[in-house]
This record gives structure tokens, sequence and C-alpha cells, in this order.
């Protein structure tokens, strides 16, 4: 294969990347705006509502390191496979779903695994073999995903709740997600999964020197293993404790549901920017000052959201969507690139995907908590306050760990 042809395919396989993180990605904030809808139909208070939420989070960071040691054993076609068998069968599931525990099943457990076998891990282990050294250029492509993912399934779950029930609603899109096998199984996953030409040889190589000392046992000494955790860890405290509510918060501060869930939605166009824009920002004045200049952004958007509840005017909203829509996730490929170059090798899906535990920890504790707070408050004031501090921590380890402070 020539290298115009190569180029062409890494292209498609980089876009295969982001229709699937789209899907399970998308789905899985989609619960933002059933929320409402389940808690009505079934009188439960916000933190029982908000625990199945929290647990698809929990169980998307569990399975990370499982995943990446199934797709380093058995390739993408399976991991891949398995994940829409999930979001398919779980979204149906949900459909019929009569107590609290069946949608924790469904939703929290089945749609947490679907997103992870459909997600970060696998993609940045099958992208860094077409890609390279220009893996956090892709991994920005595939994480702004998750925000095309709520500008696309955020809306159309909304209207499809308001057509045929929440009930209704998981119905069509786990019918979707299973019709979604037939094309997914044609693709030609065995050449996908080797790599550039030229880069098998180079893929091999990078799995034995010089690093092929790195097990999960040896990354777990060294303290980058922690402090890339951490940051994971804090920062998605802070980012869901906000995210899980946020369609509810804008509805109770009185915007109609469709616009809040629109709104919120929109939060996928600036996502992409904000990806893109803080891996151009790292080429160019570096790692630190760029995941600190994101790390602002979201403080600025976190402040804004706070005034939103006494002036619900639609420049703070516009301003909220911006500031803190676009760096949700900015700061993953660049945490994603410098895990996978500290500790490439034979292990790395393995150890990238229990570094990314502390994002799935993070997510799921942020949001039962943010949900909890809410309900012993009465008010978003303490989630706000609550989702501020946490995000102040997780920017901490780029500003005190020197392996984090490199350029790239």
């Amino acid at each position: 294969m020539d290298q115009r042809a190569s180029q062409r395919t890494g292209l498609v396989v980089l876009g295969v990347c982001f229709v699937l993180s789209l899907l399970g990605r998308g789905l899985g904030e989609s619960f933002t705006v059933f929320l409402l809808p389940i808690s009505q139909s079934f009188g439960w208070d916000r933190a029982e509502v908000v625990s199945i939420y929290s647990l698809t989070a929990l169980c998307s960071g569990i399975a990370s390191p499982f995943v990446g040691r199934l797709f380093d054993r058995s390739g993408p076609r399976l991991v891949y496979m398995l994940g829409l068998l999930l979001l398919g069968g779980a979204f149906l599931g949900a459909a019929i779903a009569q107590q609290l525990w069946q949608l924790q099943l469904a939703v929290g457990l089945c749609v947490g695994l679907g997103i992870a076998f459909t997600g970060t891990v696998p993609n940045s282990i099958l992208l860094g073999r077409w890609f390279g050294p220009r893996l956090p250029t892709a991994m920005a492509v595939v994480y702004s995903a998750t925000g095309a993912g709520v500008l696309l399934l955020l809306p159309i779950a909304q209207l499809l709740i308001e057509r045929s029930g929440w009930r209704g609603a998981y119905e069509l899109l786990g019918a979707a997600m299973l019709l979604l096998l037939v094309p997914l199984l044609m693709l030609p996953w065995r050449r996908y999964a080797q790599g550039a030409p030229g880069g098998i040889a180079a893929h091999a190589a990078s799995l034995d020197a010089p690093d092929d000392g790195w097990t999960l046992r040896a990354a777990m000494r060294h303290h980058a293993f922690w402090a890339l955790f951490a940051t994971f860890f804090f920062t998605a405290i802070g980012m869901y404790a906000i995210a899980a509510q946020v369609v509810a918060y804008l509805i109770d501060a009185g915007f109609p549901p469709l616009q809040a869930a629109t709104a919120w939605g929109f939060s996928g166009v600036v996502l992409v920017i904000g990806m893109l824009g803080v891996s151009w920002l790292d080429g160019v004045i570096g790692r630190r000052p760029s995941i600190l200049f994101s790390y602002a952004v979201s403080i600025a958007g976190i402040v804004m959201l706070w005034l939103l509840k006494s002036y619900p005017d639609y420049v703070l909203l516009t301003g909220f969507v911006v500031c803190f829509g676009s760096m949700i996730g900015s700061r993953g490929p660049l945490i994603t690139a410098t895990a996978m170059k500290l500790f490439r090798g034979r292990h790395v899906g393995l150890i990238y995907g229990t570094i990314a535990i502390g994002s799935g920890l993070g997510s799921a504790f942020g949001s039962w908590c943010g949900g909890l707070i809410h309900d012993l408050s009465g008010s978003y004031d303490p989630v706000i306050g609550f989702a501020l501090v946490a995000v102040l921590l997780g920017m901490i380890p780029f500003l005190v760990v020197p392996a984090l402070r490199e350029r790239s």
C-alpha cells in the first residue's frame, strides 16, 4: 500500500473511531435529558436518579483496563462489537424497567461498559498505530466526538421523549444501535488493526524497545502514573458534578426543556473547537501552559453558570456553554498522549486503561455527590462550589509534578 492510500485508510480509521465514540459518549450523556422524566415517572429524588448516571461513569472507568487488555489480546473488532451490543441491549432493557435497580443495571452497568468498549482506551491504542507522533491531534478529534454526540443525540433524545415518552425513546435508540452492528462487522478490521505500513515494524519496536519493561506494576510505582490518575479523578468530579444536572439546572433557572437541552447540546460544537484549540496550543506554547489555560476557561464557565440562577439571560447562557462546554474534555487528548508516551509498550492498553479508571471514578463520585448535595441543600450553590474546588484540585498535578510540566 502506497503512502497516499495509507493516509486515506488512516483517516477512515479516525472516522470510525469518531463515530463509535460519538455513539457511546453521546448515548451516555443523553441521560441528562431522561433525568427529569424518569424522576417524575417514578417519584424518585434527585440523588436516586443521578445514581444511575454515576454508575454509568463508574463502570466505564473500572472496565477500562479490562478493555485495554482485551484489545491487546483480541483486537478492535471484538471490542467494538461488544460495545454496540451492550449499548443497544441496555437501552432496550431500560425501556421496560420498573424498578431503580433495573435502570441501574441497564443504563448504569451496561451503558457504562458499552462506553468503555467504544471509547478512549480502544481508540487511543488503535489510532496510536496509525498516527504515531500525531496522536494528540487524532485524539483531539476523537475526544470531540463527545461534544458531537451531545450536540446530536441530546436534542434527538428530547424530541423522542416528547413524542414517544422516555420508554419509547429508549426503545428506538436501542434498536438503532443493534442495527448498526451490521455495517460495523463488515469493516476490514484486520487491516485496521495492523496500522500504517512501516508502522507495523514501528509498532512492534514501540512494544519492545526501549521501554519493554513497563508493566502495570512498574507503572504504578512511577509518580506520573498517580499524577495522571489524580488529574483525571478530580477534574472529572468537578465537571460531572455539574454536567449530570445541567439541563435540570437550566430548566429550574427558567429555560424551556427543549431549549435547555439544545443549549447544552450546542456545547458539542464548541467542544470540537476547544479540543482542537488546546491541542494546537500544546504545540505552540507547551503542555503545561495549554492545560492551565483550559482550567482557567473551565473556571470562568462555572462562575457564569452560578450567575445564571440570578440573571437567566442568553448572554450568560452562551458564555457558560462556550467556556464550560468547550473545555469539558479538552485536557483528555493531552493526558492520553502523555500516558501513551511515558508508558508505551506491549502493556500500554492495560496501563492507560488503569489510569483512565480515575476518570470513571471521578465522574461517578462527582455526579452522585452533586445529586446528593442538591437534595440535602435544596440549592445548586453548594454543588457549584463543590465542583469548583474539585477542578482546582485537578489542576494541581500540572503545577507540581515535573513529568507533567514538559513541553510534549
